[in-house]
C-alpha cells in the first residue's frame, strides 16, 4: 500500500478524519489529502513539541497555516482544537500522522483511526 492509500483509504475514507499528512520525523511530507498543505517547519515544531509541549501551551499547535488550541499530549500523541474543529496527531518510529476532524466527528472517533494506523504502522517498522 502507498503512503497515499494510507491517507485516501484509512484515514480520509475512515469518515472520521476531514483531512490528513503522513510525514517523516524530517519534516518532508510523504503524502497528504487534497490541499491539506502541511509546511515542513510545522512538521519539526509538531515533533519539537512532542518533545517539550511547553511551546504549545505558549503558542499553540500550527498546522497548515491554522493555529489550533492545545489540548493535551505525550511524546507521541498531540490532541488540539480550534472551534469546531480538532487535530490529532500520533508519531511512530519513522513518521508522523497529522489528522483533522470536524463535528459532529467525536474526538474519540478520530483519535482510534488515527493511532489504529500510527500501531500498524510502528509494527510494520515505520
Amino acid at each position: 500500500m502507498s503512503w497515499q492509500d494510507y491517507i485516501d483509504k484509512q484515514l480520509i475514507g475512515s469518515s472520521c478524519v476531514k483531512e490528513a499528512a503522513i510525514c517523516g520525523l524530517d519534516g518532508n511530507v510523504w503524502a497528504r489529502s487534497g490541499e491539506f498543505a502541511v509546511t515542513k517547519d510545522e512538521v519539526s515544531a509538531l515533533l519539537a513539541g512532542m518533545k517539550d509541549s511547553s511551546q504549545f501551551y505558549a503558542n499553540g499547535v500550527r498546522i497548515a497555516g491554522k493555529r489550533y488550541i492545545y489540548l493535551s499530549g505525550s511524546d507521541n500523541v498531540v490532541r488540539a482544537r480550534k472551534e469546531v474543529a480538532g487535530l490529532h496527531c500520533a508519531k511512530t518510529s519513522q513518521a508522523v500522522i497529522i489528522a483533522v476532524y470536524e463535528e459532529p466527528i467525536k474526538p474519540q472517533q478520530a483519535a482510534s483511526v488515527v493511532e489504529s494506523l500510527g500501531d500498524y504502522l510502528t509494527k510494520c517498522g515505520y
